[in-house]
């Protein structure tokens, strides 16, 4: 059990020894195997004892901590205080907590733990309790995320529909009372599909990882005894018996399995088990195979979504959804797997209190921000064409291939230019903003205009002899801007003054007179 407010300091889970030892070990793996390599590299050796050196010491690493580590409540704060010689205590203020998340390893699922980090929003700092037993956990973010207690009603026995009074105005056992608190039901928004896994390989976030990988093989792959010079001519040989073409075609093949096994693999792990509730005025995700993702945010703090369509996904009628809250580190979280794009709409839509902006039109900008479009991405592509020059010249190369490189430069600037102004627009729903944005990626970012909380105007050289301006919306939600781009400055004022009545007007009677 939590303990309550003014019980004094607790210690987490005594399963906690046994998570941080191989915390410990899984981080000195690597530098220990790469050690290990260049030793023997060199002709040395480690001592037989340096093993159970290195395990008593991870054993010690992870038992220190969780003597050292208390949390505990108070009627207004929760703390943790931590450190052996160095002594900390983080607080966070209940009034102050957005955000409650629960994470579980496999490790901690086998040990019936999992993690709890509590988030305020401020200096992107979190408090981790990194071991908690399952179900204190989960009672610990009840208790955090409870909101002010809602007006209880009273009724006698007997008495009729309007026979009410206020709970606290009688003494205890002064009457037979009956307290009421309604709780609606938890509202399921989205769970998996696993149809949604033929959208996996179009998803490029894992291929991050995979260049990772691949750096790290390149430094120290000819460290490893298994790969030398002689090995290395070997292969080039066995591989020159053969036509470009075939290695060239088998490589492919190799590579598309690779990445298709990859990227289903990683969809599954992250999104296995996925369920997006509503419940108790906040919005719940669940997911994971191996390390299992619980996520609360509250819905007060949503103030809008943003559904963005990378090229590759468009390509088959895909999209991701991720929302816009106040007070969280991240600013948006993703909410949705790679899914079809009219279930991402229909999710953004119920975030939103079904209100419809996900699939309002948005108004085009007209024929110079069409032209300010090309012209900009054109400039950005020609650059790299002008930098070419140099080697052209110094190696006396053909200049024919050069001027081919540059038309076919200006025509992707050009193709790229026309994508980002199709994906340009916005519009005024009741109570939300849209702007649709992004050149590859498609992006429509709806927010709510009560969070507006201030508008910026700007104009490049470029824009003023155009006639158009950038116009900012400044909110606390999400990345904190929302731009409306290229849009006619008459345009911006008109829409900044009707999604946020009265803020301008000061301003305009000024301009007026």
């Amino acid at each position: 059990m939590i303990p309550a407010p003014g019980e004094g300091w607790v210690r987490l889970s005594p399963r906690k020894v046994l998570v941080d030892p191989v915390k410990v070990l899984r981080q000195v793996l690597v530098p220990a195997l790469i050690a290990l390599v260049g030793v023997s590299q060199s002709g040395g050796g480690l001592p037989w004892w340096s093993v159970p050196l290195v395990a008593l010491g991870a054993c010690a690493a992870g038992v220190l901590p969780w003597f050292t580590t208390h949390y505990r409540l108070t009627e207004t704060q929760f703390q943790l205080r931590s450190g052996i010689l160095n002594k900390r205590t983080s607080t966070a203020p209940l009034d102050r907590v957005r955000s409650v998340d629960l994470e579980a390893s496999l490790l901690h699922r086998i040990l019936g733990l999992e993690k709890v980090q509590v988030g305020t929003g401020v200096d992107d700092e979190r408090i981790t309790l990194d071991a908690l037993d399952r179900a204190d956990a989960r009672e610990l973010r009840t208790t955090l995320l409870r909101k002010s207690p809602a007006p209880v009603v009273a009724e006698r026995p007997g008495a009729g529909t309007g026979d009410e009074i206020d709970a606290g105005t009688d003494a205890p056992g002064e009457h037979d009372v009956v307290l009421h608190e309604p709780q609606a039901p938890a509202q399921l928004l989205a769970t998996i599909d696993w149809s949604w896994l033929r959208f996996a390989p179009f998803s490029l976030a894992r291929l991050v990882i995979v260049a990772g990988a691949l750096g790290v093989l390149s430094q120290f792959g000819d460290q490893l005894p298994i790969w030398d010079e002689d090995t290395a001519r070997s292969a080039w040989d066995w591989v020159t018996r053969f036509t470009v073409a075939l290695v060239a075609a088998v490589l492919f093949i190799v590579s598309l399995v690779a990445w298709l096994v990859i990227s289903v693999s990683g969809y599954v792990v992250q999104w296995w088990r996925f369920r997006l509730t509503r419940e108790s005025g906040a919005l719940h995700l669940t997911s994971g195979l191996f390390t299992t993702r619980s996520v609360t945010v509250e819905e007060a703090k949503v103030r809008g979504v943003e559904l963005t369509e990378p090229v590759l996904l468009r390509l088959v009628g895909g999209a991701e959804l991720s929302t816009l809250a106040t007070g969280l580190e991240e600013g948006t979280h993703q909410v949705l797997p790679p899914c079809p794009r009219h279930v991402a709409l229909a999710v953004g839509d119920q975030v939103l209190g079904g209100a419809g902006p996900m699939n309002v039109p948005l108004r085009e900008h007209g024929p110079r921000a069409r032209r300010r479009s090309w012209l900009r991405h054109a400039d950005g592509v020609f650059l790299v064409p002008l930098l070419m020059i140099a080697p052209f010249w110094f190696f006396d190369l053909a200049w024919t291939w050069w001027a081919v490189f540059a038309v076919a430069s200006l025509v992707a600037g050009a193709v790229v230019g026309e994508m980002a102004y199709r994906h340009l627009g916005h519009a005024l729903s009741p109570g939300h903003l849209v702007a649709g944005s992004g050149a590859l990626a498609r992006i429509r970012t709806v927010l709510e205009t009560d969070g507006i909380i201030g508008w910026n105007l700007e104009q490049s050289w470029w824009q003023r002899r155009s006639g158009l301006s950038t116009l900012v919306a400044t909110t606390a939600a999400g990345s904190e801007r929302v731009v409306v781009q290229d849009v006619a400055v008459e345009r911006a004022v008109e829409l900044a003054d009707a999604a946020t009545p009265g803020l301008l007007t000061p301003f305009l009677a000024t301009r007026g007179g």
